[in-house]
Order: structure tokens, then C-alpha cells, then sequence
């Protein structure tokens, strides 16, 4: 229930979110054209970025919802992910743009119109925080990688606007036309930075790598400290989405055992693991009588220590 409330309020603050930068794109790229700033431009760039990368992830939101099927066991939900892979991607050839556009500016510094680049950098900063203050208080920034990724498309935006108006109290005050495609480039080097972040996890959870938050030591802790689970192998914990992990590994129990009891183990096991975020787990327990062959990350006995596994 707690998830479906989260899925809720990131759709409603995207969809919010996703108009308010939409209009606000439009008004500053006329802005940036009437005052010939690079500033100007290369944040109404980013922020049409953040128009189309906010209706991604609302639009993954949407397909995320959609009910499993025979094809898609898991339904729709690593959509968000492709929706994040995509938003970071973007943030990294956007910043390459503005690169280029300011080694040009640098070469020959244009006029801009410093007072209207200023009153622009200013609304837009505004605008930002508007932004940025709803993902955060509305939406889960921390934990959905596709809602991050929208949000650090905002915090860029923010940053521009910031280095807009620093730009154009230099130019004003100063004449320094340098400024401008000065303040770009800082903006384009931390726009890098958090595409750079956002397309590595996301390539992460799309290669179904481990969850940051979840280290394979507590894990085999937590099962093997029941009293009737000797070791466990073939452990395998990854993301489907962001917020939603699945664990599968194989339990080893002394002696045999029936139906009923066996179950009693799992239900152990499972409630053991829901404080470590882990709500979706497929255990399959065999006995020391008749283990199975051991593969991939090889037998971890109880004390934790991972061993070889045996020839084929």
C-alpha cells in the first residue's frame, strides 16, 4: 500500500512539475534569443531537456502501472529505469552541446543584454525552486532512480539560472562578455557529473547488478542465523525498479523435513528479511541429504566465508 501511496505522489508532483517547466521553457528561450545569451539559451536548452525528461518519467509512471502478463511476468515497472537511462543520457549530450557552443563564445564574445538576461535568470531561478522544492517534498527523489533523474535535470536548471544571473552582474557591472559562456561551462561540468551518476546506476539495475543498499554478508547472516539452515548458495539479489528488490538463493537444512515445516522456514526467513527492504524472495530449500550442485557465487556457509564451488 505504502508503495502504490509513493507511486502516486511521484506521478502527481511529475505531472505538475512537467507543466510549470514547460511554460517556463518557452518564455526563456524568447528570452535568451531577445538578449543574445548563451546563458540564457544553454538553460533553456537544458530546461526543454527537463520538459521532455519530466514527461518521460510521467509516462513511465503510467506504463509502470500497467498489470503484468504472460509476456511481461514482471509488467512494466524497469520502464522507470529505461525512462532514467534515457534522462541521463540526454543531461551528457546536452552538456557536450553547451561545451561547444561556449569555446565558440570564448573565441568571439558576443553582446548580450545584461539587464534581461538578469531579470530572465532571475524568474527562472524561482521557477526552479518552485520545481525542485515540489520532486522533493512531493515525490521520492532519494530511493526511484527515474524520479531522481527528472530531479537532477531540475538542479541543473537551478544551477543555469544561478550562473546566468552571476554572468550577467559581471557583464553588467564589469563588461566582462567572458562571463557568459563562463558560467555554461561550470553548469555543463555538473550536469556531466549527475548524467554521468544517473547512467551508471541505471545501467547497474538494468544489468540486474546488487542494490546499493544491500550487502551480501547481512543477508547471509539474517538466513543462516535460523536454527535449521546449515548454508545457503546461488544467492541473487537485484532490482526490478529502484524501490523494488528481489532476492532468490538455494537453503540448505540438516535432515529431512515435511511440507508444513518447510513452509514454517520460509515464512521465517522472509519476515527475517523484510527490515533489509527485501519483500519479494524465492528460496528453495534442499537438505544435506540430497544439496544441490553449487553455482555461480559458490556455497556461503553460516561464519559467511564463500568457498569454491565443487567440479562438475
Amino acid at each position: 500500500m505504502s508503495h502504490d501511496h509513493s507511486h502516486g505522489a511521484n506521478k502527481k508532483a511529475l505531472m505538475i512539475a512537467f507543466i510549470i517547466t514547460t511554460v517556463y521553457m518557452i518564455v526563456e528561450a524568447i528570452g535568451g534569443f531577445w538578449t543574445n545569451s548563451l546563458a540564457l539559451l544553454s538553460d533553456a536548452g537544458h530546461m526543454l531537456s527537463d520538459s521532455v525528461s519530466l514527461g518521460v518519467g510521467l509516462i513511465a509512471f503510467i506504463v509502470g502501472e500497467r498489470a503484468v502478463s504472460q509476456s511481461k511476468t514482471f509488467g512494466y515497472k524497469r520502464f522507470e529505469i529505461l525512462a532514467a537511462l534515457f534522462n541521463g543520457i540526454t543531461l551528457i549530450v546536452i552538456a557536450l552541446y553547451i561545451f561547444y557552443e561556449a569555446s565558440q563564445r570564448f573565441i568571439d564574445p558576443p553582446e548580450v543584454a545584461s539587464v534581461g538576461m538578469l531579470l530572465i535568470g532571475i524568474v527562472g531561478l524561482l521557477v526552479n525552486i518552485l520545481v525542485a522544492w515540489m520532486l522533493m517534498s512531493r515525490g521520492d527523489t532519494k530511493e526511484n532512480l527515474n524520479l531522481r533523474a527528472a530531479f537532477l535535470h531540475v538542479i541543473g536548471d537551478l544551477l543555469g539560472s544561478v550562473g546566468a544571473i552571476v554572468a550577467g552582474l559581471l557583464i553588467l557591472f564589469f563588461d566582462w562578455g567572458w562571463a557568459d559562456p563562463l558560467a555554461s561551462v561550470l553548469v555543463a561540468v555538473l550536469i556531466t557529473i549527475s548524467g554521468g551518476r544517473v547512467v551508471r546506476e541505471s545501467i547497474h539495475v538494468l544489468m540486474e547488478g546488487t542494490p546499493k543498499n544491500i550487502k551480501l554478508e547481512k543477508i547471509t547472516e539474517v538466513i543462516t542465523s535460523h536454527t535449521e539452515v546449515q548454508s545457503i548458495h546461488d544467492l541473487h539479489v537485484w532490482n526490478i525498479t529502484s524501490e523494488q528488490i528481489i532476492l532468490s538463493c538455494h537453503a540448505v537444512i540438516e535432515g529431512q523435513y515435511s511440507i508444513q515445516e518447510g513452509q514454517k522456514i520460509l515464512r521465517e526467513i522472509e519476515t527475517a528479511l523484510q527490515p533489509l527492504g527485501i519483500h519479494h524472495a524465492t528460496i528453495q530449500l534442499e537438505t544435506t541429504e540430497h544439496p544441490h550442485e553449487e553455482q555461480l557465487l559458490c556455497a556461503i556457509d553460516s561464519t559467511g566465508a564463500a568457498h569454491e564451488p565443487h567440479a562438475h
